[in-house]
């Protein structure tokens, strides 16, 4: 059987579909590059933003125009959140739940025999140690939990990925071990909140890290997005693993606005102030480190002083990476029953944060013009080069280089997206 995998969204869902891939690899499945050649079509949906779900459904219409006569799969998150607009998209289509993926290889037998098979619902099945397609093969994405426990009014991926369960550490470290051994540099530890891992099972997250820091080889790891209200019980333990020389010095923390009462109203469990005390200790202790925070435009309450309060945040931090998202209703959740704010009121306001975002972006890249890095090349670049992160996880091209070596470059110029370097002579 010869299948045709299309992935869409985070890298939690790029990891599924390597399993996917691994496991019908292991079964005599053969993966394709294109649609053209595929018997069966899977495609792993995200359902995160309005945008993301608007352009699954074309592409769901678009496959099957092109290819009427090929087998579909839908799975991803999509297929818990809106099982109605799929069954309208694809009424002929097979489904599989996130966490049913470890049923793909009979469920495509099953397809190519002619039924339509929607495998749906929670499972305790973990996803860790299963087999795995690596899309960059210098790159391990480790799945450490799934789901999450926390109720935010206007995120529907929580429907898809249910409460949070967090893998065995043991388990994690020896999946980290087998992708070292087989050559892999970077290890990325994935989940919808990193920083949750282990509340439900007794472990912890810097435990975890510590335990992967451990493993001899010269790798290095970077974790996944933290929630802040997952942080606060214990900032200087996840500080502390932070140090150690084989993590990205690269901190993902989500704050979506700058305003209390927003925040109150988000349902996020976390105030603005202890977000800046957060930021404010890692920078104290780890100098280095790179920030990057998410922001929700035009949240339904947010009006001009709490939009004011955000640009008054962001001038603060300095985050080198924002992730701007602008408000728009998903299925099921609480703030869709909320009006919307206008259209041109969302424009302006984008606009202004994207304006600022760039800037700063560029001045913190800027700052390290001159400087020394010690980067690891992980693949070649779009348009030439070979791309490289900095031990703050900071992009970085480079005209040549070995791809996996370890390379100290010196910084000669700087975009708001990435750094330009030369290898030292």
């Amino acid at each position: 059987m010869k299948i045709y995998i299309d992935t869409f969204g985070c890298t939690f869902n790029q990891a599924d579909s390597q399993i996917m891939a691994g496991l019908l690899t292991n079964n005599d499945g053969t993966l394709t590059d294109s649609p053209d050649d595929a018997d069966v079509i899977i495609m792993n949906t995200c359902y995160v933003k309005h945008p993301t779900e608007q352009k699954v459904l074309n592409n769901i219409r678009k496959m099957k125009k092109q290819f009427p006569e090929k087998k579909l799969i839908i799975t991803g998150c999509m297929v818990e959140i809106d099982p109605t607009k799929l069954e309208k998209a694809a009424p002929d289509a097979s489904w599989i739940g996130p966490h049913k993926i470890q049923s793909t290889p009979s469920i495509v037998e099953s397809v190519l025999e002619g039924k339509i098979i929607r495998s749906t619902g929670y499972s305790n099945e973990s996803k860790v140690c299963l087999p795995k397609i690596r899309s960059n093969p210098l790159i391990h994405i480790i799945q450490i939990c799934e789901g999450c426990d926390g109720a935010c009014t206007y995120c529907c991926t929580r429907f898809a990925r249910g409460p949070l369960q967090s893998y065995p550490s043991t388990m994690i470290k020896k999946e980290a071990e087998q992708a070292i051994s087989e050559g892999c540099c970077e290890i990325q530890l994935t989940a919808q909140d990193s920083a949750a891992y282990g509340k439900d099972t007794g472990e912890s997250l810097p435990s975890l890290m510590n335990k992967i820091a451990d493993i001899n080889g010269d790798f290095r790891i970077r974790v996944g997005m933290m929630h802040p209200k997952s942080m606060l019980g214990d900032v200087e333990g996840i500080i502390n693993a932070f140090k150690r020389d084989k993590l990205y010095k690269f901190l993902h923390i989500p704050i979506q606005s700058g305003s209390n009462i927003v925040l109150n109203e988000m349902n996020r469990c976390h105030t603005v102030e202890e977000f800046k005390t957060i930021i404010s200790r890692f920078k104290e202790e780890i100098p280095e480190i790179s920030i990057s925070t998410d922001i929700i435009v035009g949240y339904p309450t947010e009006d001009d002083e709490a939009f004011s309060d955000t640009i008054k945040l962001i001038n603060e931090i300095k985050p080198d990476l924002i992730h701007i998202s602008k408000y728009m209703h998903r299925p099921g959740t609480t703030s869709s029953n909320l009006e919307e704010i206008g259209y041109e009121t969302m424009k302006k306001r984008s606009k202004e944060l994207t304006n600022l975002k760039s800037d700063i972006s560029l001045e913190k890249n800027l700052e390290l013009v001159g400087t020394q890095q010690h980067v690891l090349i992980t693949g070649k670049g779009s348009k030439g080069g070979y791309v490289g992160r900095t031990n703050s996880y900071k992009t970085v091209i480079i005209e040549s280089a070995e791809i996996g070596t370890f390379l100290d470059v010196i910084i000669t110029g700087a975009k708001s997206t990435y750094l330009i370097g030369v290898i030292e002579q």
